[in-house]
């Protein structure tokens, strides 16, 4: 879960998006195959069956008719206008051509690599565009924003699974083309989570990706050159590295405490970061003047069991950034700023009186009050703020914060200050998946403030049930909740898959329900093809043969939709109200054309070519076509 700078608490979550659904059989081949006979009678008992030979020659058939849909395709995509598209389609058909024709593929990799070059500006200049309408609408810094797709990274994962020096070759190419960029973002003052440029991320990425794949070595190899940079990508990659292999991942971490320790430019935020490896995993926390900065990745956020030696490290590396002299007000050119120094010590300072030695914590104590005449009032009132006290707050925390709120609530002197508090405690409940977060949202005075809040947290409940597999709460939120057409139609395809083998006649119902609900979806809405590949994957899961009549609905929905590109299909609820900004968005690989066309392959592989040539739109033909390529040729290894 990743979050943006905000004013004051307010965060941007973001789960970043997954993979298409996996087919989830091998090959079968046609009905009219002849039925495979036993062994001859002189055999022995345990020699091999004989092969078939005409399931041998369809196999043979359908993987050669899969090789040259990808040969038509790969020369289509050259001429994609979508250089997002081209970047993909390219990248994933060199995936599948790197063991028949090394050099072609090596070639579109190339070629893939260069579209995601510009498809990645292009996303951010919208993103930067977005980002400042909404700060020309507001008048003030908050705004919410989705990261978009990463396409130079999903070409460097591909590339590199085959070979090393080509990824290598495109890591430099990167590198060089933001070399510029890390020079000017030097010039300025440290960020709050250190050394984050995108070169590094896209050669930690990589490394993680490998590291996933069970090739420690290769990604050390990838890691190596940035790992004594600081940074939260370098300790994010250390914190996965330590799951795999503790004693290289303490190793680096140490020096790292080192470098920070000697480094002028380490400051309060380099602290923070690099307590994350020890205290928080996966989450970095940092403070500013203006607010918090909170960024995180998915992993476990269980601190690990680090020996005393490299806790005590810390500790000193810490001590001695924390109690450099303070600059005068108006003078600290530091990314924390005695703001963030004030709230990064007081969020530590409990880990110090716990583990550190008791000359440590006096001395840090006395800078914490040197602080408290340099800091804001307003940041030292910061007593119950979540995000200080985030990951070493006690285990009754959620009892206390609720009382807490509470007692605010009680005492609150104006309706803006109720508002404010009754929306903290419904987003708090709904967080623990209760009903009586809507009572709160009733008690919002504030009517555009209430309607955004919610649909927010309804839609926010209906995932969390979803994910719970609670379908009777699912099913009370899909009734009664404030959802959007497409928000509904997933509860109800998502509940019905889950009833699917225990209540078939229930789950059958409640896709008949999702259908009408799709239908209510205007004809160009980008939500429509989405919402009927969610009905049709549905029943693909509960009644199989009634899914190629819904896949030839959602086709025709697909042609009708302006940029449905059939991947990256994905939940999104945001909240834009007084003093709270939120984007939440979920994976939904149902609202996607790949898992549902290499499960239907298997079942008939000339009917989906078919289906996917009923495309108009390149995007989806273009995803529907690789999927059915992947069922083909990935199937004599399953």
């Amino acid at each position: 879960m990743t979050r943006f700078p905000l004013t004051h608490l307010a965060v941007f979550f973001l789960l970043i998006a997954s993979c298409g659904v996996r087919a989830q059989s091998g090959a079968s081949v046609q009905k009219n195959e002849p039925k495979r006979t036993g062994p001859a009678k002189d055999a022995p008992s345990n020699s091999k069956p004989t092969e078939d030979p005409e399931a041998e020659r369809i196999i043979r058939e359908r993987r050669a008719n899969a090789q040259s849909l990808l040969i038509a395709l790969a020369a289509d995509a050259g001429k994609f206008t979508d250089t997002g598209l081209r970047a993909r389609t390219q990248a994933r058909i060199a995936d599948f051509l790197w063991s028949l024709d090394r050099e072609r593929a090596r070639a579109m990799f190339r070629t893939a690599w260069d579209a995601a070059v510009l498809a990645d500006q292009k996303a951010w200049e919208r993103v930067r565009e977005d980002i400042r309408q909404q700060q020309a609408q507001t008048g003030n810094g908050a705004w919410v924003a989705a990261t978009p797709p990463d396409l130079r990274r999903e070409v460097l994962r591909l590339a590199a699974k085959h070979d090393r020096e080509l990824g290598e070759e495109l890591l430099n190419k990167f590198k060089e083309q933001k070399e510029q960029e890390a020079t000017d973002a030097r010039k300025t003052r440290p960020g709050p989570f250190g050394n984050s440029d995108d070169e590094v991320r896209q050669r930690l990425d990589l490394a993680r990706q490998l590291l996933n794949a069970g090739d420690t070595e290769r990604a050390m190899q990838f890691a190596e050159p940035v790992l004594s940079l600081i940074g939260s990508p370098v300790v994010d990659f250390l914190s996965y590295l330590r799951e795999k292999n503790p004693a290289a991942a303490d190793q680096r971490y140490a020096a790292m405490l080192a470098n920070a320790a000697t480094s002028p430019q380490s400051d309060a935020n380099t602290v923070s970061l690099l307590s994350s490896y020890i205290f928080t995993p996966h989450t970095f926390i940092s403070f500013v003047s203006g607010g918090t900065y909170v960024t995180g990745s998915e992993g476990s956020n269980t601190p690990p069991a680090v020996g005393p030696e490299l806790r005590f490290a810390f500790f000193r590396a810490a001590s001695s950034i924390l109690l450099r002299p303070l600059a005068p007000p108006g003078q600290e050119q530091t990314s924390a700023s005695h703001d963030g120094h004030y709230l990064v010590i007081k969020r530590l300072l409990p880990l110090f009186e716990q583990y550190a030695p008791p000359e440590m914590t006096t001395a840090l104590r006395a800078q914490f009050e040197a602080l408290s005449s340099l800091a804001s009032k307003s940041t030292r009132d910061r007593d119950d703020d979540d995000w200080v006290r985030k990951g070493i707050r006690p285990d009754n925390f959620e009892e206390n914060w609720e009382q807490s709120l509470l007692d605010q609530l009680d005492h609150a002197k104006t309706s803006a200050e109720r508002d404010q508090l009754n929306l903290e405690l419904a987003l708090f409940f709904a967080g623990r998946g209760e009903l009586r977060a809507r009572d709160y949202v009733a008690k919002i005075d504030d009517s555009e403030m209430r309607h955004e809040a919610r649909a927010y947290i309804d839609a926010s409940m209906a995932a969390r049930a979803i994910n719970k597999k609670e379908t009777d709460r699912a099913l009370e939120i899909a009734k009664t909740g404030e959802l959007t057409h497409l928000q509904r139609v997933w509860v109800l395809s998502q509940t019905a898959k889950l009833l699917g083998r225990s209540d078939r006649e229930k789950a059958l119902g409640l896709i008949d329900e999702a259908a009408v609900e799709a239908r209510r979806i205007e004809g160009s809405d980008l939500d429509r093809p989405g919402a009927f590949f969610a009905v049709a994957n549905a029943l693909l899961a509960v009644n199989r043969s009634a899914a190629w009549d819904a896949i030839s609905d959602a086709i025709r929905a697909a042609n009708s939709a302006d940029n449905f590109s059939g991947e990256d299909g994905q939940l999104t609820f945001r909240m834009i109200a007084k003093g709270m900004r939120s984007i939440e968005q979920h994976p939904a690989p149902d609202f996607d054309v790949t898992g549902i066309f290499e499960t239907l392959t298997q079942n008939d592989y000339d009917r989906s070519v078919e289906l996917a040539r009923g495309f108009t739109r390149e995007a989806p033909r273009a995803n529907a076509t690789l999927a059915i390529a992947r069922a083909v040729l990935e199937e004599k290894k399953k």
